[in-house]
């Protein structure tokens, strides 16, 4: 796996592991958590709503779903 994906993997994980913690959050609270663009943020939360990880309610707000996951350490 390149580095980049790796990283990507990563910060996808370490992204919802913070809104399952600290969820519901704003895009904007994510953004300043890991000090990246919006938009890169938002590739990010499009990959974990693609896969019924999160979901966003009220536009702006994302909230982990009731999906089971396992996190590998």
């Amino acid at each position: 796996m390149s580095p980049s994906t790796e990283r990507m993997l990563n910060r996808v994980k370490a992204i919802y592991m913070f809104i399952n913690e600290s969820g519901p959050v704003t895009t904007q609270e994510i953004v300043d958590e890991f000090g990246t663009t919006k938009r890169t943020i938002q590739r990010d939360l499009n990959v974990l709503t693609y896969n019924n990880l999160v979901e966003s309610p009220t536009r702006g707000k994302w909230e982990t779903t009731s999906k089971k996951v396992k996190i590998a350490q």
